[in-house]
């Protein structure tokens, strides 16, 4: 009988080593976590790309961990009033945040005195995915490329306008790394949120955005005008509109990527469950597919990986927002 339980408790080790190495199927078989249910803190605004996206992987792992995977929006400071929040909570795995790089890309260099310092206070659990920025119009705006966009900035000096989720989201760095690439000078109008902002160019208050997929029903409906994609590939919502680099502006390679953290002082063990259950469920051709309807892109990754992004982002955002004076106080 001793014999028979020791052959068993091996078995049970070799089986968390494995899940461990991202070689076997649930971590959670592992350890007591989880136990009750887990806080997903979104750091945007219910309804937009990020948070859809959020909310696809939260339903696979409410299955998976067996346990609820509750998702809840705290919009606001570019994503920093739910960092702040998850910062404060207790490092156990059950309250993490949903946002972009730029909590450690970009928050630290536009905002005054923060609360927390993202790069001690959060550590990177691995991403969720990426979304395709699309340059869209409004639909009578008479522009038909980008190059006629460009030329009518060039003429018209400040007169277009363009929306953004808010001061240091992704779109709004990319409208200004664009205004620098293209020697233009368009007015940047931030609101809360990119869903609010594509709102706005199809009321056709503003000129354009750079949109994350919101669009992508409107731009069917031909509300929309899309001219190109600010990434390195096309969309697959709209395979047929070209990229930057393909309309010849260069360095033009930007997505919005979408991650997970936890606060600094989160068990290694349950950060290492985590990421394999969460890259397990982009794995699921399912979610793929569902991430591919809001024209984004699954992107299982280690921690290091993700947390590369950021190091990225920064290191060509820090003097962007230097250069351009961006600055919220």
């Amino acid at each position: 009988m001793a014999s028979s339980r020791k052959v068993r408790m091996a078995r049970y080790a070799h089986v968390c080593m494995l899940a461990t190495l991202g070689l076997f199927a649930s971590a959670a078989q592992c350890q007591q976590w989880p136990t009750k249910p887990i806080q997903l803190v979104v750091g945007y605004a219910a309804g937009g790309a990020l948070d859809v996206m959020a909310r696809i992987v939260a339903q696979n792992l409410t299955e998976s961990l067996g346990q609820p995977v509750i998702v809840e929006n705290r919009g606001g400071a570019n994503a920093g009033i739910a960092a702040e929040f998850v910062t404060r909570s207790t490092p156990d795995g059950y309250t993490l945040l949903v946002a972009t790089p730029s909590i450690e890309s970009v928050n630290p260099f536009i905002y005054g005195k923060l609360p927390f310092d993202a790069q001690n206070d959060l550590a990177a659990v691995g991403a969720l995915g990426s979304v395709k920025l699309i340059l869209s119009t409004r639909k009578n705006l008479g522009l038909n490329d980008t190059a006629a966009l460009v030329a009518y900035a060039k003429a018209h000096p400040g007169k277009l306008t363009y929306g953004s989720a808010g001061a240091g989201s992704t779109n709004h760095l990319v409208g200004e790394l664009f205004k620098l690439s293209t020697g233009t000078s368009i007015t940047h109008v931030p609101y809360r949120g990119a869903s609010a902002a594509l709102q706005d160019v199809l009321a056709e208050q503003i000129d354009f955005t750079f949109d994350p997929g919101l669009g992508a029903q409107h731009a069917r409906a031909g509300k929309l005008k899309l001219l190109a994609v600010a990434s390195r590939t096309r969309s697959p919502l709209f395979p047929d509109v070209p990229t930057l680099s393909e309309q010849g502006f260069k360095d033009m390679d930007w997505d919005t990527w979408v991650g997970v953290y936890a606060p600094a002082k989160t068990p290694t063990k349950i950060i290492t469950a985590l990421n394999l259950e969460i890259n397990k469920a982009l794995a699921s051709p399912t979610v793929q597919q569902r991430m591919r309807d809001i024209g984004g892109e699954a992107a299982p990754m280690t921690p290091e990986a993700f947390k590369a992004i950021g190091r990225r982002e920064t290191e060509t955002f820090e003097p962007l927002i230097r250069k351009q004076g961006i600055r919220v106080d």
